[in-house]
């Protein structure tokens, strides 16, 4: 096999690949094994057909196909490796020759990975910023602490509140017809969350237990409906039942059902230490995450848009999986904010971009520097993760080896590694 990269403009290319006629005539061979199972002839039983009389029947061009379905993913695969490029993006393959005892020659349209021309990274300066932790905070933070113990008690009779868990039925209507999606019955809805349409739960704060209203809401312009979009739009609403939360005092008792404190002083001073471990923890993520912006920033690259919104994919998808946790998914985010997820890519574009270009800048540092992740780096990691998790390491090697997820750790380490450096090298003050 031979292949030739030619780099045509910023980061596109076409690579040309030409397969020997011997591989050719053995793709075939073998799609001409896995096609003659499927066609009848008459006077013959299902893959019994010969070679010669299928391909006077059906044309040896029949076969070309299944046959580039063999050649080509492994063809292409050999290609990028003998070139050394590094595609981020499927190519767009353009089948120039493909006959029987030719050679097979495809040209492949390829998206790679950008050149990073670094900038300074070794004499950066960063804003400074306090990570102080005030009696506010302190209070702020026990305040948290009864939220979370704070039992929640069925209400009998009052009116709705921010705060509380307002079990509702609704319907939608705009012109007086009930549009799609905008009906549910016994919905538990946290009023003071912003869940809902701007509006909606500022008019269900203040009704009584069973009592039935109409809510009048507009829809934002933006909102993925072009029916609804910017449009008013009155829900019937009931309100079947209401929870509040019902806090505990702030004692010594409350301190030893919480905690292994038998004084609230006690759990007072646990909670300062803890809040100023934390602290220094989010200051010393601060410095790195400014150390590599700025780096990111003197850098030059020439972004490929394909790697932002791959960036993209996996961001929706994550996000999608934080609203699962919170018992919502991506359909109900976007009927409620009035986004579609168009709109939330958008939303979302600044962040990925942002994370490709210093993804790209690390490893171009890492590059640059000749850092590594070694065997007992991975070996290290693959300790402290058991550790976290309470599991062999010889276990998690496994199960990181069977889902080839050992090339992906090693890659974290260098990156972390690799910020490890610049804190190093920038004598920061923040």
């Amino acid at each position: 096999m031979a292949a030739n990269w030619e780099k045509v403009e910023n980061n596109q290319g076409v690579l040309t690949v030409e397969v020997d006629a011997s591989q050719v005539d053995a793709a075939l061979d073998q799609a001409f094994k896995k096609v003659v199972q499927k066609v009848q002839v008459p006077g013959f039983r299902k893959g019994k057909v010969p070679r010669k009389m299928f391909e006077a029947r059906f044309g040896v061009e029949s076969l070309y196909q299944d046959a580039l379905d063999i050649l080509l993913p492994t063809a292409y695969g050999q290609a990028v490796q003998e070139t050394g490029i590094e595609p981020v993006d499927r190519p767009e393959v353009d089948v120039e020759q493909m006959e029987q005892g030719k050679s097979l020659i495809f040209k492949a349209t390829v998206t790679v990975k950008p050149e990073v021309k670094l900038g300074d990274y070794k004499n950066l300066t960063i804003e400074p910023k306090e990570f102080e932790v005030t009696e506010e905070s302190l209070d702020a933070e026990l305040k948290r602490m009864q939220e979370r113990h704070a039992e929640l008690v069925t209400i009998e009779e009052g009116v709705a509140e921010n705060g509380d868990q307002a079990i509702i039925d609704f319907e939608g209507f705009q012109d007086g017809v009930a549009f799609e999606g905008g009906k549910a019955e016994d919905y538990s809805l946290e009023l003071g969350t912003g869940t809902f349409i701007a509006g909606f739960e500022e008019q269900v704060v203040g009704m009584t237990l069973g009592e039935e209203k109409d809510i009048t809401v507009t829809f934002p312009e933006e909102y993925h409906s072009p029916n609804l979009a910017g449009k008013e739009a009155v829900f019937k609403v009931k309100l079947n039942g209401l929870k509040r939360k019902n806090l505990p005092a702030l004692d010594d008792e409350f301190a030893k059902d919480v905690s292994e404190f038998d004084t609230l002083e006690e759990l007072k001073a646990d909670t300062k230490k803890k809040l100023e471990e934390k602290a220094a923890q989010e200051k010393d993520q601060y410095i790195r995450e400014q150390l590599v912006l700025k780096a990111a920033e003197n850098a030059e690259i020439d972004l490929p848009a394909v790697m932002v919104e791959h960036e993209l994919d996996q961001m929706v998808s994550e996000f999608g999986q934080r609203l699962q946790y919170q018992g919502m998914t991506l359909e109900l985010y976007y009927q409620f904010s009035g986004m579609d997820e168009s709109q939330l890519r958008d939303q979302l574009r600044a962040e990925a971009t942002s994370r490709v270009r210093t993804s790209l800048t690390l490893e171009a540092i890492g590059k640059a520097e000749n850092i590594v992740a070694n065997d007992e780096d991975v070996d290290a990691e693959l300790e402290k993760l058991a550790a976290m998790y309470g599991r062999p390491a010889d276990e998690l090697r496994k199960i990181f080896s069977a889902q080839d997820g050992l090339v992906a750790l090693k890659r974290d380490v260098q990156t972390r590694k690799t910020v490890d450096f610049l804190v190093a090298e920038n004598k920061v003050s923040a």
